[in-house]
């Protein structure tokens, strides 16, 4: 009776090794038990030598991490990385993720509207820096993901953005796993992080939630100064007296008369993007900002989320994009928004930070306090989140 003998991949590379005889005089030829992966990704991807995304270095003054239930795996954030960057993730093959989170622009978008399958989406891309330091938990605009894994996939099931959505007659996600699961890298890749080649969406889900969250920038003149010192209220050694004053604004609360209008303190950002993560209050309300990008004037007060303030702008002044879902052109405007907040009629869920005395917030900046702020924004700017080649994409 003849006994089958399976060899693993990782096993046939160490016999063929092993086998080679220097008196052999037939040139020796590694078997490459990843075929697909190379043919698709060239030197761009080595399963055998991984990126290392798992532990990446965090400053120790950061302490918000919403990784539940999905630990950041080199293996599960290599395979994030490539369905973040492959376009047969939309029914035309034409969309990826990264086409509206790029690199360049801190995984935000330039332009105010991204393009999807079919047309523009109705608000501004958000940047994904340091999404997994997001003190909220929750992701959107509006909130409707509870998690980052649950968001990863909503964007494919959208009929304008990668027309996997079931409707207007769009296929649905379990064409999307069908057309996945016939991808021969995907089969080689899906067995190498999960044991099987099955595509399905949860596996999905963690692989794009791992690759998001392992993008972090603490790189900046901000987190320099920090690590120098014991806590924010601090000068930091390295800033200029002018960034140490927007700092010292931007952090401490402001005062107020019985109308709303600043009568001393500071400018109170700190209030909805706590350092050092500089992300979104969990219990932070609308801003002020209604509508959409089609219609600016609509009432739409669900958008309560925000992106982290980190590589919001470049430290030499230039801009990774629009601000805001409504995409305010520069920061300037975002400043002069929340100098003097308008309460539009029929808005009920304006944070209540911006209504002081019930009145919308008048801070009165001055021009000097304007120059400080703007000083202190760009500090926390990092450089390498922008080059480096393991959030890059991997297609040849």
């Amino acid at each position: 009776m003849k006994t089958k003998i399976i060899l693993l991949p990782a096993l046939l590379l160490l016999l063929n090794a092993c086998s080679k005889s220097d008196d052999d005089p037939q040139e020796y030829i590694p078997v490459d038990p990843y075929p697909a992966v190379t043919a698709a990704f060239g030197d761009n991807i080595d399963l055998g030598n991984l990126v290392n995304y798992a532990n990446q270095p965090i400053p120790v003054y950061i302490t918000k991490d919403n990784t539940v239930g999905n630990p950041i795996t080199d293996k599960g954030a290599t395979l994030g990385r490539i369905l973040f960057y492959d376009k047969n993730l939309s029914a035309t093959n034409s969309i990826s993720c990264s086409s509206c989170h790029i690199q360049y622009n801190a995984f935000g978008d330039a332009t105010e509207s991204s393009q999807g399958v079919n047309g523009g989406t109705a608000r501004h891309a958000m940047r994904l820096i340091n999404s997994r330091f997001a003190v909220e938990r929750k992701f959107f605009w509006d909130e409707r993901a509870a998690s980052l894994e649950l968001q990863t996939t909503q964007p494919i099931q959208n009929h304008i953005e990668m027309g996997f959505s079931g409707t207007n007659g769009d296929g649905n996600m379990t064409d999307l796993l069908a057309k996945l699961q016939n991808i021969t890298y995907y089969q080689e890749l899906f067995t190498f992080v999960y044991g099987d080649n099955e595509v399905t969406e949860t596996r999905i889900q963690n692989a794009l939630a791992q690759f998001v969250r392992s993008i972090q920038s603490f790189d900046s003149k901000y987190d320099a100064g920090r690590a120098t010192v014991n806590n924010d209220g601090q000068p930091f050694p390295n800033f200029t007296p002018q960034e140490n004053q927007g700092k010292n604004l931007f952090l401490s609360p402001p005062q107020f008369s019985a109308t709303g209008s600043r009568t001393g303190g500071g400018l109170g950002c700190a209030g909805c993007h706590a350092a050092p993560e500089f992300d979104i209050a969990p219990n932070s309300g609308n801003n002020g900002i209604i509508g959409t990008l089609g219609n600016l004037a609509l009432l739409d007060i669900t958008n309560t989320r925000a992106p982290s303030l980190r590589n919001i702008v470049r430290a030499n002044g230039g801009i990774n994009g629009p601000f805001m879902h409504t995409a305010l052109p520069t920061l300037q405007a975002v400043i002069d928004h929340y100098n003097n907040i308008t309460i539009a009629a029929g808005n009920t869920n304006l944070d209540p930070k911006l209504r002081p005395n019930g009145f919308g917030q008048k801070l009165n900046i001055t021009p000097d306090e304007n120059a400080a702020l703007i000083a202190f924004i760009l500090t926390l700017d990092g450089a390498d989140v922008y080059t480096n080649a393991k959030w890059s994409s991997p297609f040849n």
